[in-house]
């Protein structure tokens, strides 16, 4: 069964997840970014979610998780929840 390792920050406007994704881009580590700026409860570890499998997040997710490459910051990625940048840390 196919598995990914992956970390988000969650904000509430797209807006701020674009600057988020630039401070990113710019040198800033993704990890400190969520500590500092994401409302998800992962913010606590860098936006952490852990390995998990196709089905198991919202669809936004799945489709980004499971079909773009690894280490790569998408977003904005809308869901119900708000507005994510999304790093794939590893698959399988």
């Amino acid at each position: 069964m196919a598995w990914a390792i992956a970390r988000h920050i969650l904000v509430d406007s797209e807006a701020r997840c674009n600057e988020l994704k630039s401070e990113i881009e710019s040198g800033t580590s993704f990890e400190s970014a969520a500590k500092e700026n994401s409302s998800c409860p992962s913010s606590k570890d860098g936006g952490d979610l852990g390995k998990f499998g196709p089905g198991q997040m919202v669809p936004e997710f799945d489709k980004a998780v499971f079909s773009g490459d690894v280490g790569v910051v998408y977003g904005p990625i809308k869901t119900q929840f708000g507005y994510h940048l999304l790093e794939v840390t590893d698959r399988g």
